[in-house]
Parts: structure tokens; C-alpha cells; sequence
């Protein structure tokens, strides 16, 4: 007869599961932060080149600063929704993959598409006038 020593801790019936609570590491809640941080860092920098082209741009340059700034303020509020979602679902302790594999294909392909219609609009009949 097995002593009470050597019993597990644990003791279930058979089929059944034992809830344990899953220790989240601070890390994860500051890996979400930076993350979130490097997202801003770049929507900053898309935001001072759209000032920049505002500024000291003609007629074109005002167009494509307005394109820059819609794709800033779309990459701004999606880091925001993700920021919220990951840190929701590690609040939850809930399992699941965080990375993110739209949100960088998206930006190339806004960044791309703003890119475009600037040197669209430059090379027209219209904007030949340098």
C-alpha cells in the first residue's frame, strides 16, 4: 500500500482534466507594449513625411501628403485594435498565435499604392510641370 508520501499531489478520477492557472510572464504584457511602440514609431515617420510633402510640396505633393496621412492614420488605428486584441486575449490567459500576419502585408501594399498614385499623379499630362 502506497503511502501518503508517495501518492501524487494532484488526484483526479480517471477522464477527468485538472484546471491549473497558467503564469503569464510581465514580458509578454511588454512585448505587446513595444510592439505597439515600433507600430506608432512608424506612423510618426509617414506622418512627418505627409508634412513634409503638405509643406513644401506643390499641388501634387498636397494630394500625396493627403494619401500618406489616410495610411498613417489606418496603420495608427490598426496597431490600436491589435494592441487591444493581444493584450485582451493575454489578460485571458487564452492560448493562440499573436503573431501578426496581415497587418505588414497590408502597410507594404498601402505604402505601395500611396507610392504610386504620387508618381501617377507626377507623371501625368497634368503634373509634367516640374
Amino acid at each position: 500500500m502506497p503511502t501518503a508520501s508517495s501518492q501524487p499531489l494532484l488526484q483526479t478520477a480517471p477522464g477527468k482534466r485538472i484546471a491549473l492557472p497558467i503564469r503569464v510572464e510581465p514580458k509578454v504584457f511588454f512585448a505587446n507594449e513595444r510592439t505597439f511602440l515600433s507600430w506608432l514609431n512608424f506612423t510618426v515617420l509617414l506622418g512627418s513625411l505627409a508634412i513634409g510633402l503638405l509643406n513644401f510640396g506643390d499641388r501634387i505633393g498636397r494630394i500625396s501628403a493627403g494619401v500618406f496621412t489616410v495610411v498613417a492614420m489606418l496603420v495608427m488605428v490598426y496597431a490600436l485594435a491589435t494592441f487591444h486584441w493581444r493584450a485582451d486575449r493575454i489578460r485571458k490567459r487564452m492560448s493562440g498565435p499573436y503573431d501578426d500576419r496581415f497587418g505588414p502585408s497590408a502597410l507594404c501594399v498601402f505604402i505601395l499604392a500611396a507610392i504610386l498614385i504620387n508618381f501617377g499623379l507626377r507623371f501625368s499630362d497634368d503634373g509634367m510641370h516640374f
